[in-house]
This record gives structure tokens, C-alpha cells and sequence, in this order.
């Protein structure tokens, strides 16, 4: 047999659907995205008040990474991670609707994991930050001026430009993009945040807002359930589990 046997390498792909895909997604575009705010943010950061570009490009950099992550639709979900994403490929006819209701799901679901992994990373800085508005603000967005038609009219606009600009970037006769369409929808968020941010802050994703949002109404209960159920497994184990 000859010394310089040949090796085949069996490489096993992953493969996921649809709801876990998203949630992997949703989950880390609501990491790297919320983490930046947070970083600029709150007290004792090593990144505080570093400012607009700082969380603009942050902001970039997370969806790049996250659809980079996903973004395979032969293998994973093809990377929404925005329930407006996923309304529009549903009315451009991309997604049926039984498939749109799980890709809701997963960016609902990741959106508070993701939530939930930022509230753990930063979580010494939470309470060295005295501003509750501060806080509320790395979990969603707010306008700066109050005025709820125009300020819906702000996002309207910028979700517009995010849709249009995700199709035609991905669109199968635009050649241009080809294997470098994550870094460019990145870079489109960054424009849009850049140059239609200012008013509302650029949510532009349901997810991104209200699943934050649903994690720091939930985050503050988080602590007595879990020292309830410990002081009940604490119990449990030293004198036994007969009821009391």
C-alpha cells in the first residue's frame, strides 16, 4: 500500500430550520447590537459615551456577523432576523405564511435571548448606572422628539430603505454583491443609522425592540424566581421534599 495513502475527508454540514436558525440569528444580531449600546451607555464602561458612530457601526457589524451566521437558505433560514424582513419576503411571495409565523418565533425568541446574554455580560454596570432611562435605552429604541406620527413616519421610512435595500442587494441578477452580501446589508444599517437614525433611534425591527423591551419588564422578576426555586431545592435537600 502506498505511504501517501489518500484521506478522505467526510465533512458533515449543519443543518437547521427555520425557528432555531432564527433564534441563533436574532439572538446574536441582539448581542453584539444591544451590547454596543450598553457599552456606550452605562457607567463605568470602558466604552462610555463614546458615542453615535461607535453604536451606528456596532449596530452594522452585528447584523453583517448575524446574517453571515445564518444567512445560508439551503442550510439555515436564510437569516431575517426581522420580523419586517420576514413581512415583506412573505408579501414578495420568498415565504409562505405558516413559514413566516417561525421566523416570528425564532426572532422573537433570540431577540429576548440575546436580551438576556447583554443583562449577563454588563450586569456589574446596571447598578452603577443611576439613570433608568439609560438603562431602558439598551434594550429599545426612543425618539427624540415625541411625536408619534412623525416619529412613525421616521421608521417607516427607514424600514422602507432596509427592505428595498436587502432585496436588491440579494436579488439573483445582482452579481455585484456576490459573496459579500452580509458585510453589505451590514453597511446598509449603518447608512440608514447614520443618515435616518437621528429622530427615533433606527429600530427599523420589531424584534430588536420589543423582545429587549419584554426582557427588562421580565428581568427585574428574574431574581426572586430564582431565589425561590433555590431556596426550595436548598430545602428539598436538607430536609427532604414531604410538604410542609
Amino acid at each position: 500500500m502506498s505511504a501517501l495513502a489518500a484521506v478522505v475527508v467526510h465533512i458533515k454540514f449543519p443543518h437547521l430550520g427555520i425557528v432555531p436558525s432564527e433564534i441563533i440569528g436574532t439572538g446574536m444580531l441582539i448581542l453584539l447590537g444591544d451590547g454596543v449600546v450598553a457599552a456606550v451607555l452605562l457607567a463605568k464602561s470602558k466604552a462610555e459615551n463614546s458615542g453615535w458612530i461607535v453604536i451606528t457601526f456596532g449596530w452594522a457589524m452585528a447584523v453583517a456577523m448575524a446574517v453571515y451566521a445564518v444567512g445560508n437558505g439551503h442550510l439555515f433560514s436564510g437569516a431575517d432576523l426581522n420580523p419586517a424582513v420576514t413581512l415583506g419576503a412573505w408579501i414578495h411571495g420568498s415565504h409562505t405564511g405558516s413559514q413566516a409565523i417561525k421566523y416570528w418565533i425564532g426572532e422573537m425568541i433570540g431577540a429576548m435571548v440575546g436580551a438576556f446574554l447583554v443583562w449577563l455580560t454588563y450586569y456589574l454596570h446596571w447598578r452603577d448606572t443611576e439613570d433608568p432611562g439609560l438603562k431602558l435605552a439598551v434594550f429599545s429604541t426612543g425618539p427624540a422628539v415625541r411625536n408619534y406620527a412623525w416619529n412613525l413616519l421616521t421608521e417607516i421610512i427607514g424600514t422602507f430603505v432596509l427592505m428595498f435595500g436587502v432585496f436588491f442587494l440579494t436579488a439573483p441578477w445582482n452579481t455585484y454583491t456576490s459573496g459579500i452580501t452580509p458585510l453589505l446589508i451590514g453597511l446598509l444599517v449603518f447608512a440608514i443609522g447614520l443618515s435616518l437614525g437621528g429622530p427615533t433611534g433606527y429600530a427599523i425591527n420589531p424584534a430588536r425592540d420589543l423582545g429587549p423591551r419584554i426582557m427588562h419588564a421580565v428581568l427585574p422578576m428574574l431574581g426572586p424566581l430564582i431565589g425561590g426555586a433555590l431556596g426550595a431545592i436548598f430545602f428539598d435537600a436538607v430536609f427532604g421534599s414531604a410538604p410542609i
